[in-house]
């Protein structure tokens, strides 16, 4: 990992967006690392566009500020794609993670994001397969994990069990292993 990685995800108020970022961090503290994680939002309801911001360091990280120029961005809800500058900032060899059916290189172009990795996912399908319900969040993370190979995927499994299974219970836990493990195999690069 590199000394600091700055990591945005966008998305819509109940979806996740906050809950994918701190469970990023909990990894993160779990392989000892340093982390950040904190949401933009005000008063913002359900459905409303929202961000969250993660960092990632082996060394302390002393900024605190938003993420301005991010290595890695997520777009958990395809409708933000087109209304919502979601690769502002992004840095040019750096890595776009979007949950849509469309290929890699179509979102590259409505982008106009020329050098670094885009990856696609259907992460909406993937939910309502797996969950019942459009919450794209863990199925996010399943494409940030084989797109950047931050954690090995059973770390983030085994997070999954433990942070579901004690709030939700272990049929819900069991249902986002399997929402993150689709996600990692079906994840598209180009």
């Amino acid at each position: 990992m590199a000394e600091l990685t700055e990591i945005r995800w966008h998305g819509r108020g109940g979806q996740g967006v906050v809950t994918a970022g701190k469970m990023l961090a909990d990894l993160a503290l779990d392989s000892g690392q340093y982390f950040q994680a904190f949401p933009d939002y005000g008063p913002e309801r359900a459905g409303a566009p929202v961000r969250a911001f993660t960092r990632l360091s082996s060394e302390p990280i002393h900024i605190h500020s938003q993420i301005q120029e991010p290595d890695v961005v997520l777009v958990l809800d395809p409708t933000l794609v087109g209304s919502v500058n979601v690769a502002e900032g992004l840095k040019e060899e750096g890595i776009l993670i979007v949950n849509t059916e469309d290929a890699p290189a179509e979102i590259r172009e409505r982008l106009g994001f020329k050098r670094g990795k885009v990856f696609t996912v259907n992460a909406t399908r993937i939910a309502m397969d797996t969950l019942g319900r459009e919450i794209t969040n863990t199925p996010m993370l399943g494409a940030l994990i084989k797109a950047t190979g931050f954690v090995a995927l059973e770390e983030l499994l085994e997070k999954t069990r433990e942070r579901f299974g004690h709030k939700f219970g272990s049929r819900v836990a069991e249902q986002n292993v399997e929402a993150i493990k689709r996600a990692y195999r079906e994840v598209r690069e180009g």
